[in-house]
């Protein structure tokens, strides 16, 4: 079930979990896919094939799981639970990354961490 949260372009947004990304990350590298032959074929610059809509499935299914009306294909890639931190102890905003030793929001440090290797994470 995606989670809303604060999102780095300071609004809050439904953030996808690893399953659910499954469903719609595939379809973003597709409309790279594209982006990249419509490029090859036409001759043309990145915004020009841009304006061509590439990336509409992967925010179909996106506004499916989530009911949000996203209208960047791009801004899908930071919609992703897993690429965030745990939630401020000051401000409550996600940290940047899960290894982020303050607040990008807030500059509020946060409390040291030891590593566990068999996680690949910090636990607090």
């Amino acid at each position: 079930m995606p989670r809303t949260i604060y999102c780095w372009r300071r609004v809050d947004v439904p953030m996808l979990t690893d399953e659910e990304w499954s469903l719609v990350g595939p379809h973003l590298a597709d409309a790279a896919e594209q982006i990249k032959r419509y490029r090859e074929k036409h001759s043309c610059s990145l915004a020009e094939a841009r304006s061509k809509g590439f990336g509409a499935e992967a925010l179909a299914a996106y506004k499916k799981l989530t009911g949000f009306d996203e209208t960047n294909a791009d801004a899908l890639f930071h919609h992703r639970l897993s690429i965030y931190g745990p939630p401020c102890e000051n401000c409550g905003k996600p940290l940047r990354t899960p290894q982020a030793r303050s607040c990008a929001a807030c500059g509020f440090p946060r409390p040291l961490a030891k590593y566990d290797v068999t996680q690949n994470r910090f636990e607090a």
